[in-house]
């Protein structure tokens, strides 16, 4: 058992906690950026809506967002031979330099949600929409059943173009449009990469609110990370996925951290791209596939904040959290968010974590 489920090992999150349908669906007149705002500083914890996130930031730190766009990453397929076959919803997760894509395969519930299912065998054909086909070869990692590599045939991006949708799990109420998945953020890839699921801590985020930050002196860097399919039951630790630094950004970070401003990454995926790209010390321009798993052994090197959506207790990804802030302050956090009935998952409620203030720092 991993020190962060340790540390949360009593904490149980109600199923009326997760967020079901997006902030803009739960009422006339609300938008994206209508979720609440759990800050941490420490143990320390306020309550806020994510609207006033402008004024818990400073004039000199810098917010780095994930440019990654979702795909419409699921697709409905048929294991085997012709005719029939399994019925089976094939997450297509990440593209290998060799042309082959991991995949999850998954079995479709009645409710348009999907369950796990074992992967493989080995050599067996999932018939896809439009002709084309996967070709399974072996799992993705060692031990691993999840994700598997698969030789596509046919031209995928055209594929889940025409007949994907965004990937969804059972807590949410029914199937959204690709565009509910998309942040402000989002850039399209010019090979048409993107992320399996989106990188959800950039949702909240709209045009007004994005210059009400420049406007005060927040500065926006962009980084991308391509997200892969998530161990929704499991809680994998994430696999190796493409991200890309640019040069610009890491001269930026660089400086605002020379000036004593904050580095605060925008999801996890952002920080597993910046100190990816750290080097003693600081970052450089970097792009490629990074292993990393951000743990609290490890520690961070160049980010001081941290804005994420509310994970599950044994997800993998407190594990960062606890890497960024202590596993005290995360403690006091999560039971502030199941008291306080903060909403969990990508639809959901947010948390800031920042550095502790000090006396001598009272504005920090």
């Amino acid at each position: 058992m991993s020190p962060v489920v340790d540390g949360l090992a009593g904490l149980r999150v109600p199923e009326e906690l997760s967020a079901r349908v997006p902030a803009e669906q739960r009422g006339p007149g609300r938008g994206r950026d209508d979720v609440r705002l759990l800050v941490s500083r420490g143990t320390a914890v306020s309550h806020h809506a994510f609207r006033e996130l402008p004024s818990l930031l400073r004039a000199g730190d810098v917010l780095v967002v994930n440019t990654s766009p979702t795909l419409a990453a699921a697709v409905d397929g048929r294991l085997g031979p012709e005719p029939g076959g399994e019925p089976v919803v094939v997450h297509f997760s990440t593209r290998g330099d060799d042309g082959r894509w991991a995949v999850e395969l998954r079995s479709p519930e009645p409710s348009g949600s999907t369950r796990p299912r074992a992967g493989g065998p080995p050599g067996a054909v999932v018939r896809l929409p439009g002709g084309g086909r996967l070709v399974l070869a072996g799992p993705l990692a060692p031990g691993s059943g999840r994700l598997w590599w698969a030789r596509a045939y046919g031209d995928v991006p055209g594929l889940l173009g025409r007949y994907g949708r965004p990937i969804r799990y059972g807590y949410t109420e029914r199937d959204q449009p690709l565009s509910v998945y998309q942040t402000v953020f989002a850039r399209p890839s010019p090979d048409g990469a993107g992320s399996a699921e989106m990188p959800s801590a950039g949702r909240p985020f709209t045009p007004g609110l994005v210059a009400e930050l420049e406007a005060r002196g927040v500065r926006i860097a962009p980084l991308s990370l391509h997200t892969g399919v998530a161990s929704a039951e499991a809680h994998e630790p994430p696999y190796p996925e493409r991200f890309e630094v640019p040069e610009e950004t890491a001269a930026l970070v660089n400086a605002v951290r020379a000036g004593g401003g904050r580095v605060v990454a925008v999801g996890t995926t952002v920080v597993r791209a910046l100190e990816s790209a750290a080097a003693g010390g600081a970052v450089r321009g970097a792009r490629g596939w990074t292993g990393l798993v951000v743990t609290p052994a490890r520690g961070v090197r160049v980010v001081d904040g941290l804005l994420t959506g509310l994970h599950e207790p044994e997800a993998s990804h407190l594990l960062m959290l606890e890497a960024v802030a202590g596993r005290a302050a995360l403690r006091s956090a999560y039971a502030a968010a199941v008291r306080d009935r903060y909403l969990w998952h990508e639809f959901g409620d947010v948390h800031l974590l920042l550095p502790e203030e000090t006396a001598h720092c009272a504005h920090c």
